[in-house]
């Protein structure tokens, strides 16, 4: 074994390393946003509006007498709970996020985004150390496509902290989605470190791949939001017919963005990233014409990609239409995100096709 290639060994070496790292740290802040909302539900808040009855709910002069500590008690005034926007406007006010108003659970939110960082840094080392170890673009096959993916949402999430945006609550299902998705891949999807067929030796694979991986990291937050505004949607429609809500499922989905909030987020992204999608799939035909001489060939990846763009055409279409908007639209972005997915993981696995060759 000659040096070059001992040294391309280690450098791969490394980057599993990295990986199994940066899994680790995932696996704590997950946790740590676990106790975030667990410590968010005991609120002050939380306690005092479960306190309530449905009835009194409808009053805005009912109060809550609650004991203290040092004895005595002490009278606290009922929140008021805001479940419909109000006339002329869309918004309704966004639940605290995840800490929930507790100093505990805010501590542990930070905690929670720190080790977010943490893991989030020894993900890219892994990244960029398989990059070296093969020297080229490392989405080159399903394991390391779903590394960069991973890697990529976490920094569309952290970038929307960094921009002060409420995303907090966000945290959970992302830790928790990162976790699937690098346990898929180095326990199932690992291919050692080679060089591509030559057909993929072109700078067509930087951009292609990098923009189907940024789409699919933005489109993951917009599902995520979206699955999150039907919640709330259900929850403020079951507030504002005066029945009960509480308990921990009550609690979570009270400590949200509104509904209007959370869908309205969804859209922007999905709109915002629509067009890296489109160019996504021109990008790859270029790309196909001159690998294989013909811009379209009805490939399965090509198909599913195109009715991908489809589905998502249909949602933005719908949200501009009065008929279509809220729960009706948030259904068919779903229903475009699981069009991604399978354009991912089934076409790959399930189905053969000229991108099969660039391996699992």
């Amino acid at each position: 074994m000659n040096l070059a290639a001992a040294t391309n060994e280690n450098l791969a070496n490394i980057s599993n390393v990295l990986i199994y790292s940066a899994m680790a740290v995932y696996t704590l802040a997950f946790l740590a946003h676990i106790t975030e909302w667990v410590f968010g539900s005991r609120s002050t808040v939380a306690r005092t509006a479960a306190a309530l009855t449905t009835e009194a709910a409808r009053s805005s002069s009912v109060t809550v007498t609650v004991k203290k500590q040092g004895g005595g008690t002490a009278v606290l005034e009922r929140p008021e709970v805001v479940t419909r926007a109000a006339p002329g406007s869309r918004d309704v006010p966004d639940g605290p996020g995840a800490a929930g108003g507790s100093e505990k659970g805010d501590l542990y939110g930070r905690i929670a985004v720190s080790l977010t960082v943490l893991a989030f840094a020894l993900h890219a080392g892994g990244v960029l150390t398989r990059a070296l170890s093969v020297q080229r673009a490392p989405w080159g096959n399903m394991y390391e496509f779903s590394t960069t993916f991973g890697m990529t949402a976490v920094a569309v999430y952290l970038g929307l902290l960094a921009a002060k945006k409420n995303v907090r609550w966000l945290g959970l299902p992302l830790t928790t989605s990162i976790l699937l998705d690098l346990g898929l891949a180095v326990s199932v999807l690992y291919t050692s470190s080679d060089q591509l067929v030559p057909a993929l030796h072109s700078y067509w694979l930087w951009i292609h791949v990098s923009c189907a991986i940024i789409s699919g990291a933005a489109l993951w937050v917009g599902a995520c939001s979206t699955l999150f505004y039907l919640f709330r949607d259900s929850y403020e429609a079951k507030l504002a017919a005066g029945k009960d809500a509480d308990g921990a499922w009550g609690n979570v989905l009270s400590r949200l963005p509104s509904a209007a909030t959370l869908d309205k987020f969804a859209y922007r992204i999905n709109a915002t990233v629509f067009p890296l999608w489109t160019f996504t799939i021109i990008a790859g035909a270029i790309w196909a014409e001159a690998a294989w001489g013909r811009y379209w060939g009805w490939d399965p990846k090509e198909v599913w990609s195109f009715i991908t763009w489809v589905a998502y055409a249909c949602y933005l279409h719908a949200r501009a239409t009065a008929g279509w908007k809220g729960r009706k639209a948030a259904y068919l972005a779903l229903l475009a995100f699981a069009c991604y997915l399978f354009n991912y993981y089934g076409v790959n696995i399930l189905l053969s096709g000229k991108h099969s060759y660039a391996g699992v």
